[in-house]
């Protein structure tokens, strides 16, 4: 097996970090320690506390979405594609997970009085987040699938979208989750591309 190379050992020790505490500012001290590395070479590899994050925030959206093929696959039409992207980001969790990670985001963001440094954790979060979602908006845009000129507000409405399905997986819903998640999706799609069915 081989042995992780010390970014490696950070960026792992960090997100398990942020695993335990979303809103946590990953203190360079903290994270060396869990890391086994000192604090002069973690700054080495993340010269400040914002790099970081995003270099976390970043490993963690591949891991939920890993690798652009799906929105890259052209047999695909435009809206199944990004249909498909969206999904990704909603399956890692149901149920009972899906219940406790929305208790850990509701007790490190909402229940606390707000912070600059919870501001700035939650900011980080959404950035990322945008920045995906921009990212997939803009590759259908190149193909003549939607408009470019709105992607920052198609990609808020589509992570809002994303966020109420998130936490009706974690509620007691009746209706099946899929067949709704499904047409929701279809539906937040279409108006963002401008396809109808």
């Amino acid at each position: 097996m081989t042995e992780l190379n010390t970014r490696a050992k950070i960026i792992v020790a960090a997100c398990e970090l942020f695993g335990e505490d979303p809103a946590s500012t990953l203190s360079v001290r903290t994270v060396a320690a869990r890391a086994g590395v000192s604090m002069g070479s973690l700054r080495h590899h993340f010269p400040t506390q914002r790099a970081l994050r995003d270099a976390v925030l970043e490993t963690i959206y591949d891991v939920a979405t890993p690798g652009d093929d799906v929105i890259h696959d052209r047999t695909v039409p435009a809206r199944d594609r990004l249909v498909q992207c969206l999904r990704q980001i909603l399956a890692p969790q149901t149920g009972t997970e899906k219940r406790q990670g929305w208790i850990k985001v509701f007790e490190a963001f909402i229940v606390p009085e707000p912070t600059d440094a919870m501001r700035a954790a939650y900011q980080s979060l959404e950035d990322e987040g945008r920045r995906r979602m921009e990212h997939w908006l803009a590759t259908l845009a190149k193909e003549g699938h939607g408009s470019g000129d709105d992607s920052a507000k198609h990609a808020d409405f589509l992570n809002t979208v994303l966020n109420g399905l998130s936490i009706q997986r974690a509620l007691p819903f009746e209706v099946s989750a899929l067949e709704h998640e499904t047409a929701t999706l279809y539906f937040a799609v279409d108006a963002v591309l401008g396809t109808q069915r």
